[in-house]
């Protein structure tokens, strides 16, 4: 699907309204897709054309997306890296 927004010229210049314009509009709507729960990061990888796992990494700490991290996770990878001896 194409879709077209229509700014106008005064707020594009203030914009930096380059070429990479579409591709900045892309990721801000991707990012807060992925915030909002909409998009996984599968779902950013093939909207994106992102390659690997560190790219999309990167991505959301570009956006300052962050995902919720708990105690319980922390000592959920704690215990599991224990029963691997570390």
């Amino acid at each position: 699907m194409d879709v077209t927004v229509q700014i106008p010229d005064d707020l594009a210049s203030r914009m930096g309204a380059r070429g990479d314009l579409p591709r900045r509009a892309l990721e801000a709507l991707a990012a807060e897709e992925y915030r909002r729960g909409r998009f996984t990061k599968p779902d950013l990888r093939r909207l994106l054309g992102f390659e690997t796992g560190d790219q999309i990494d990167e991505f959301l700490k570009e956006h300052e997306v962050f995902e919720d991290y708990t105690l319980e996770d922390l000592e959920r990878e704690r215990e599991g890296l224990e029963r691997l001896g570390f």
